[in-house]
């Protein structure tokens, strides 16, 4: 056990760290926002709790200090009471209103200071008569009654912030209107649950050693909880801040991915009809790989293959439609997916004819792409995208031959 929490706990309170630098630098723009302050005290205390519950580090403390279990004072001051009220008031000054907010946080506040002030005095009446240090502080003394209120305490003021937390996570998460504050607080509700069965299991082992258990025995609960608790609550109450520039990126990846696969079917038009490109230097690969701005350059690289199928009208065959949808069928074949692989061979049909000069003057080859005026440019680039996918799959021999062929 000792092995698992001199892992776990430096782990966690490295985590903290990183969350209490990444929302410090917030503090020069948002100077006057409360919950980023209560933010920044959260993330510090537990911090200092878990390098405290780390076991080396406390013993050292204590022998540094020459004061005998101080490090499990500061444990749980630190890492329950003030920790869960400052979680508890960033995440109120999110829900409420400002005014409503200083309310509850003034109140918790109070109950925060009152609690802490009592296990000081606690744990100061339980220090007469017993000198020796206590690996397991709580556990070790439940069974004295001093030891047994000052757990009692800890575990109401811990447990109880988590579960307002808990309640106000999921209450205001299933409504909150920006995307990643509602995963935030259901991802924050998710570590006070975590923290939640620590107290729990801090609470069963002060009635487990009345009835002649060793609580040790389970003691693996402890830093699992916190672990997954402390995880899950970073996450949580720092998404709001990453979130978004996480779906920003992710959008950006997508783009540049559809920007790469319209590449095909770009090209095969840009290079029959020059005049559809903006920049009429043909692209290098670095250039291709290396776009720059992506959104600007997919919505050039749409337009610019709805310029060249334009350009192309003339030069498709109703008769390539009729038997590239005939074929489909017999291929079993239907709805987007027919239309693209009918759109693929005509196109390939209209780029040799255009090759050959060869118009079809008087017929003019249906619309064959589904309706988008609803869904608009994204619909768009999802149907160019699955006219690529059939063009780049025709074989070499029917994009060209798919004249000829129409013909038998």
């Amino acid at each position: 056990m000792p092995d698992l929490k001199a892992v776990v706990f430096p782990a966690c309170a490295a985590l903290c760290a990183l969350a209490f630098l990444f929302k410090l630098r917030d503090v020069r723009r948002r100077r006057d926002d409360p919950a980023l302050r209560a933010l920044l005290v959260a993330f510090s205390c537990k911090g200092v709790s878990f390098t405290l519950s780390t076991p080396l580090v406390s013993q050292k403390v204590d022998a540094a200090l020459g004061v005998e279990d101080l490090g499990a004072l500061g444990i749980h001051l630190f890492g329950g009471v003030v920790s869960s009220a400052a979680f508890l008031t960033a995440i109120v000054h999110w829900v409420y209103p400002r005014e409503e907010a200083r309310r509850h946080v003034r109140v918790r506040l109070v109950a925060a200071a009152s609690v802490a002030v009592a296990m000081v005095g606690l744990w100061i009446a339980a220090k007469h008569g017993n000198q020796q240090r206590s690996a397991h502080y709580l556990l070790q003394n439940a069974n004295r009654p001093v030891v047994a209120a000052y757990l009692l305490l800890y575990v109401s003021a811990f447990g109880s912030g988590m579960i307002e937390i808990i309640r106000l996570c999921l209450r205001y998460g299933r409504v909150a209107g920006r995307q990643w504050l509602r995963r935030g607080l259901h991802a924050t509700a998710i570590g006070a649950s975590a923290c939640l069965v620590y107290c729990l299991n801090r609470l069963l082992a002060l009635i487990t050693v009345q009835c002649g258990l060793d609580p040790l025995e389970w003691e693996l609960l402890t830093p699992i909880a916190n672990g997954l608790g402390i995880f899950f609550l970073v996450a949580g109450l720092t998404m709001p801040s990453w979130g978004p520039r996480v779906s920003h990126g992710r959008r950006l990846a997508r783009n540049f991915i559809t920007y790469q696969r319209l590449h095909p079917l770009w090209h095969a038009l840009s290079t029959a009809i020059p005049d559809i490109a903006l920049d009429p230097q043909p692209a290098n690969r670095l250039t291709r790989l290396l776009p720059g701005d992506i959104d600007f350059r997919l919505y050039r690289r749409v337009i610019e293959i709805q310029d060249g199928l334009l350009a192309l009208r003339p030069y498709m065959d109703p008769d390539v439609v009729v038997a590239a949808r005939r074929s489909g069928h017999e291929a079993g074949l239907s709805g987007d997916g027919l239309r693209a692989r009918v759109q693929a061979a005509s196109l390939a049909a209209a780029l040799r004819a255009k090759r050959d000069r060869r118009q079809q003057p008087g017929r003019e080859a249906p619309s064959l792409g589904p309706d988008t005026t609803e869904g608009g440019y994204a619909d768009e680039v999802a149907w160019l995208l699955s006219v690529t996918r059939a063009y780049t799959a025709l074989p070499s021999a029917e994009n060209a031959e798919s004249t000829e062929r129409t013909k038998r």
